[in-house]
C-alpha cells in the first residue's frame, strides 16, 4: 500500500513534518505502531524473480545488435571468410560474456540491498528507547542512531551530534556526509539533502535521531532495487553505478 504521496521532507522542519505524520517526540505508542504496520505493510524490499544463470547469459544474445552480428557470421562462413567468422564471433562472444557479467553484478548488488530488511532497529515507542527488526520499523516512527548503525528506512534528521553517514551506496559520495538539523529547497539534488538519510546507508560516526519518513518499497532503496526485474534489463547509467559501487 503507498504510505503518502511523494514529499520533499528534506524542505520541511522538525516540527512541521510530524505533525504531518501525526506523531511526537517521543515516538509512537505501540498501539499506534501496530496500526500502521497493518496500513503500510512490513518494511521489506520484496525482490522480483532472480532469473537463472542460463537465463541471464543467454539473454545477452538476443541484443538486435548481437543478432546482426550472428546473421553476418552466417554470411562470411557461406562465403569461406574464415578470418571474418572469427572476427565476428570473437566480438558476440566477448560483448554477450561482459553483459553477463555486468548483469550478475547487478544482481548481486540488489541482494545486498534487499538484505537490509534482517537487521535491527532501536526506536522510541511509548516514550522508551526498544530494539525491534528493522522489518517492523513504520513511517513517523522516530529511530536512535549511533556508529555502525543501518539506516532502516528514508528518515528526515531530528537531532544530531557530530553524525556522519556514508551514503555511496545511493549517490556515489566518497566521502563520509555529515548530518544536520536544517530546511532546505525543494529542488536540492540527493547528494546534498544533508538533513536526510536514505534506507541501506550506513552511520559512520556520531549520534542522531531521525523521523522516518519512508519504508520498504516506498523508499528510495526500495525504487533502487525495482529497476531489476527477472528478465535482464539494463539501467539507467545513474542506478548502474549506484548498483555497482556496493557489488565490489
Amino acid at each position: 500500500m503507498s504510505q503518502h504521496p511523494p514529499l520533499a521532507f528534506w524542505s520541511l522542519s522538525t516540527t512541521e513534518m510530524p505533525r504531518q505524520l501525526q506523531t511526537a517526540k517521543e515516538g509512537l505508542t505501540g498501539g499506534e505502531a501496530g496500526e500502521r504496520l497493518a496500513r503500510y505493510g512490513s518494511n521489506l524490499l520484496k525482490p522480483s524473480k532472480r532469473s537463472d544463470v542460463f537465463t541471464l547469459l543467454l539473454a545477452q544474445f538476443k541484443n538486435p545488435l548481437i543478432l546482426i552480428l550472428f546473421f553476418a557470421t552466417g554470411l562470411s562462413f557461406f562465403l569461406h571468410e574464415s578470418v571474418d567468422v572469427f572476427i565476428i564471433l570473437s566480438i558476440v562472444l566477448v560483448s554477450g560474456l561482459l553483459g553477463f557479467w555486468q548483469e550478475r553484478v547487478q544482481v548481486n548488488a540488489v541482494e545486498k540491498l534487499l538484505s537490509i530488511a534482517r537487521i535491527k532497529a532501536a526506536v522510541l515507542r511509548d516514550g522508551t528507547v526498544k530494539e525491534i527488526p528493522a522489518e517492523e520499523i513504520v513511517p513517523a516512527d522516530i529511530v536512535i542512531l549511533n556508529a555502525s548503525d543501518i539506516v532502516a528506512g528514508d528518515c528526515l534528521v531530528q537531532e544530531s551530534k557530530d553524525l556522519f553517514v556514508d551514503e555511496a551506496i545511493m549517490t556515489g559520495e566518497t566521502f563520509p556526509v555529515e548530518k544536520a538539523v536544517v530546511v532546505l529547497p525543494v529542488e536540492t539534488p540527493m547528494g546534498r539533502r544533508t538533513n536526510a538519510l536514505w534506507m541501506g546507508t550506513h552511520v559512520v560516526s556520531g549520534s542522531g535521531k531521525a523521523l522516518v519518513i519512508n519504508t520498504g518499497k516506498e523508499t528510495e532503496c526500495g525504487k533502487l532495487s525495482n529497476t531489476i526485474p527477472g528478465p535482464p534489463r539494463k539501467l539507467s547509467g545513474g542506478n548502474q553505478k549506484k548498483l555497482e559501487h556496493q557489488a565490489r
